[in-house]
């Protein structure tokens, strides 16, 4: 075995490494427009495209979290159709987990949990989970959803966007100053000079709560007791003056939403950017630097990339798939994974699409298909217990205080601050100690519904057994040297079922497996 798991998981397996060059040119796309002209300023170019087995699983695990079945990925390999690309895209965008996933993305943005230090309690996290959910399936407008969850009143169970003021661990105008910052303005209020802090914190200066007779019910509302008009500066400079009628937080939310705003949009083009490849375009991408006139530091030579992707959000109306789709379908993030010898993480910025290990929830739900089996997550505080069945996907966990300790081993964050930094996705010894000795992943592998077939395969078909394996795991086929490899690791052993698990159990903790590339 020793030979077959150091050969499989020394690196990324060179069949995925095969490059090819489309013979359709694409459609001119104003991201790739930009990103050339920045590659042009230091004599760089694009890497060639990846090839079509490579794009379906990577977009599949960046759109949905999801790896594609087997039969997907079959049906797009043999599309012939030269936009299917962008048609699959389109159609990821219907998928169940598509809302689930990006409900995830969000919830460790809106620090969702119902524990210490945040204690929104279960019945307020299922609340705002589900409304977060039915605003991305509906595709809601960006600057909507915004605007909702800063200037919304009511109880925290029947008006879920409250719970954005609820999710802060303290409740002093401060710190949801410095959470509303962070969320929508894409920066840290605790680097801004103090006096721009002070003027930011007096629009959430009036923000108050009160309990109901229902078990953790809270109503959230702006204080009608508070006297006199309030002159405050907003993050640009300007001067305003909110009266005493007027809750101060509408008055931020509709400078937020403005068109003008230099904030709003380029911070949550900058966050998407580095969900989907794996770097912000100017970092760390939660955290944009504040300059010396009040408006966002610039990126550098990615700036015109920020500005084009800027100037086709707020086009759209905000229209959050409108820029998951612009860039997508860009020759930029369709970009190989492949480093060259030599090349240092500066000259690949935009030239390489980004390697990084599997979010924890997405390993656990990939091992939980094989196995045939979920984990059936429970938490038996706070009250009142919260059992979740078998049958549920771990990345549509909606609280952050139900966990396990495998998603703790992998990285998953602990949703207390909102930092995109809070999720770990390096990979440790004890990660790939735990992968390697568990017996419960070993099980799963053994009894694995989905590879129970293949494993019984006769000898006469044995290349198409490993074929199956790996285009199962992997979405692609092997080549021959690793078929090669394989008949003699058989050969070696005697017993062609148990090669095939061992094959498995290989490619399981292979690179290729656990890292998006």
């Amino acid at each position: 075995m020793k030979s077959l798991f150091g050969r499989v998981c020394g690196g990324l397996a060179s069949g995925v490494l095969l490059l090819v060059l489309t013979a359709a040119a694409s459609r001119t796309n104003p991201v790739d427009e930009a990103v050339a002209a920045a590659l042009g300023s230091r004599d760089a170019d694009f890497a060639e495209r990846c090839t079509d087995e490579v794009f379906v699983r990577r977009v599949y695990l960046d759109m949905l979290g999801t790896l594609p079945q087997p039969r997907e990925t079959e049906a797009f390999l043999r599309s012939r159709d030269p936009d299917k690309r962008a048609t699959l895209v389109e159609q990821l965008f219907r998928r169940e987990e598509y809302a689930d996933y990006w409900s995830l993305r969000w919830g460790d943005v809106l620090r969702i949990k119902s524990e210490f230090p945040i204690n929104l309690w279960p019945n307020a996290v299922q609340a705002y989970h589900r409304w977060i959910r039915q605003a991305l399936h509906e595709n809601r407008s960006y600057d909507s959803f915004a605007r909702a969850l800063l200037a919304t009143s009511g109880s925290n169970f029947r008006d879920p966007p409250v719970n954005f003021y609820r999710a802060v661990a303290a409740r002093d105008p401060s710190s949801l100053a410095r959470a509303t910052a962070l969320t929508f303005l894409g920066t840290r209020l605790e680097s801004w000079p103090a006096e721009a802090q002070a003027d930011m914190a007096t629009f959430f200066s009036r923000v108050a709560w009160k309990k109901t007779l229902e078990w953790k019910e809270e109503i959230v509302y702006s204080d009608p007791l508070s006297k006199g008009d309030l002159a405050t500066r907003l993050p640009d400079g300007r001067t305003v003056v909110v009266p005493e009628a007027v809750d101060p937080r509408t008055i931020f939310a509709d400078w937020l939403t403005q068109p003008e705003n230099p904030w709003f949009a380029r911070a949550l083009v900058n966050r998407v950017w580095y969900w989907l490849l794996g770097t912000g375009i100017t970092e760390p991408a939660g955290a944009i630097p504040r300059g010396a006139d009040g408006r966002p530091a610039s990126a550098g030579a990615g700036e015109e990339v920020l500005r084009v992707l800027e100037k086709e959000f707020r086009a759209s109306g905000y229209d959050l798939r409108s820029l998951y789709r612009l860039i997508l379908t860009s020759r930029t993030y369709q970009q190989s994974s492949v480093q060259l010898q030599g090349e240092t993480p500066a000259e690949m910025a935009f030239t390489r699409y980004t390697i990084r290990r599997l979010d924890a929830e997405i390993l656990a739900d990939a091992l939980a298909w094989l196995g045939g089996v979920g984990p059936g997550y429970s938490s038996p505080i706070p009250e009142p217990f919260t059992f979740i069945p078998d049958s549920q996907r771990t990345i549509a966990l909606a609280d952050g205080s139900i966990t396990s300790p495998f998603l703790v081993k992998f990285g998953r964050p602990s949703r207390d601050t909102g930092l995109l930094s809070e999720r770990n996705n390096q990979p440790s010894e004890e990660q790939a100690l735990f992968l390697l000795n568990s017996s419960e992943v070993r099980k799963r592998i053994d009894a694995s519904p989905v590879l129970k077939a293949v494993y019984n395969l006769p000898k006469a078909q044995r290349a198409e057994q490993v074929r199956r394996i790996y285009f199962v795991l992997l979405n692609r086929l092997p080549t021959a040297e690793e078929q090669n490899l394989v008949a003699s690791y058989a050969e070696t052993i005697g017993d062609l079922s148990r090669a095939a698990r061992d094959l498995a159990w290989a490619l399981i903790n292979s690179k290729e497996f656990l890292y998006r590339h």
